[in-house]
């Protein structure tokens, strides 16, 4: 049943099926070769892999960062960074940077950035102001990757759902290997910037910088209320999605007046069609989860891995390797589902804390969103951009070396990720 399971996703994924409807198909096909297991299963299976509370955050967080898109919050994110890191060199790939940070805290999600910030805002601007449209087009990209990484981060959600991990932990475990990454881009950004020679936004006065401070102030409040609330332990982090909209709509509508009647159907949509697509691919990875489960695949797994070495660290190189190549290939969140249940539990038996090894997943997942030919955030911004993917990955290239140091600090210095948490608990 493996073997027609494993072959099957792989010829899928070769003719351009899509994941979901792939791990759905070839799930399917190994149910009926098996024989001695109902159809029935499918659907129950399905169903379970969707029952579960925490992941009612993830349709709440996207309706969220869609009710912020579309009421201007974005935009006041992005006047503030200017503001204060506009006039040094690089300041508008600068500002993409640390607006991306600010907006992953509220979003969750590596594509809404990349798309909300990149596609009105930040790449034309960078465009018009004498960037290399590869360059411009691929700092949105990767800067993109932060929404993964940095609270509340949907794939987060995902990993301590799969495995039984604290998502408040794992929430606190994100933000320092987060703000690690967002300093390595913006330090990346600078040299470029540097030898290309571009031009440096007009230093605003303190008059301009209080301004943009004080209109942002609601947009800033709203991670410290979602995280400080989960932290604090107010709510948990499903019913801190719930506080999320609330916010977001209250400000919106009220603060900064940018949503109307009209609006209120597009963002609906948009979080509905999001949603959906998030969880069928759950769903069917699920299936898929649950048939390596009872085909004994982790314990496989472990005594392969632990066959070579019983190392915890020399297991993480090889977790880093493997989920670089994975994440080239395979959608972050059906990866989490599908190989969290396998990797985990070989991690525990090493020693490993599961909360730090769920970062270096999400970190090395993320990594994944722009590399080809499965980067989901090189497909947003090239066409955005209107550059081609093979001229826009040239371009990263520096800041692949620049995410690859932070993931090698943060994936053999636990204390990067687990210092935080133990001083807060």
């Amino acid at each position: 049943m493996i073997f027609v399971l494993l072959i099957s996703l792989v010829i899928l994924f070769l003719i351009g099926v899509p994941v979901a409807i792939s791990l759905g198909l070839s799930s399917s096909l190994a149910l009926l070769v098996a024989g001695d297991i109902p159809l029935l299963t499918l659907a129950q299976r399905a169903f379970v892999s969707l029952d579960s509370f925490p992941l009612l955050a993830i349709p709440l967080f996207i309706l969220a960062g869609a009710l912020m898109e579309y009421g201007g919050i974005s935009q006041r994110l992005i006047n503030l960074a200017n503001a204060i890191t506009g006039h040094v060199p690089g300041g508008l790939a600068i500002v993409t940077v640390v607006t991306t940070m600010f907006f992953a805290a509220i979003s969750g999600s590596s594509v809404a950035a990349t798309a909300a910030l990149g596609g009105a805002i930040l790449i034309p601007a960078m465009t018009k102001r004498g960037y290399d449209k590869e360059l411009a087009s691929g700092v949105q990209a990767v800067s993109g990757t932060l929404g993964i990484i940095i609270p509340p981060s949907i794939p987060l959600i995902l990993y301590g759902t799969a495995v039984g991990a604290s998502i408040g932990d794992l929430f606190i475990a994100g933000m320092v290997p987060g703000v690690i990454i967002g300093i390595g881009l913006v330090i990346t950004v600078y040299i470029l910037a540097k030898k290309r020679n571009y031009l440096k936004e007009p230093k605003k006065s303190g008059k301009e910088i209080g301004k943009a401070f004080v209109e942002a102030i609601p947009a800033i409040i709203m991670p410290v209320i979602i995280l400080g609330g989960i932290y604090s332990g107010i709510f948990t982090a499903t019913e801190a999605a719930g506080v999320a909209v609330a916010y977001a709509f209250v400000i919106s509508v009220f603060f900064y007046k940018a949503i109307t009647r009209e609006n209120i159907k597009e963002i609906l949509t948009q979080a509905s069609v999001t949603t959906s697509t998030i969880m069928f691919i759950l769903a069917t990875a699920g299936l898929f989860s649950w048939i390596l489960t009872i085909e004994n695949i982790p314990q496989q797994v472990a005594g392969i891995i632990t066959s070579i070495s019983d190392s915890p660290m020399i297991f993480l190189g090889i977790v880093v390797i493997l989920l670089l190549l994975v994440g080239m290939f395979m959608e972050t969140n059906a990866s989490i589902i599908i190989l969290a249940p396998i990797l985990v539990p070989v991690a525990v038996e090493l020693g490993l804390d599961p909360v730090h090894f769920g970062i270096v997943m999400i970190v090395t997942l993320a990594i994944g969103m722009v590399t080809p030919p499965l980067g989901l955030n090189l497909f947003v911004v090239s066409k955005i951009g209107n550059v081609r993917i093979d001229h826009l990955t040239k371009g990263l290239i520096p800041f692949y070396m620049a995410i690859l140091i932070c993931l090698i600090i943060i994936t053999f210095i636990p204390s990067v990720t687990m210092s935080l948490v133990e001083w807060l608990k």
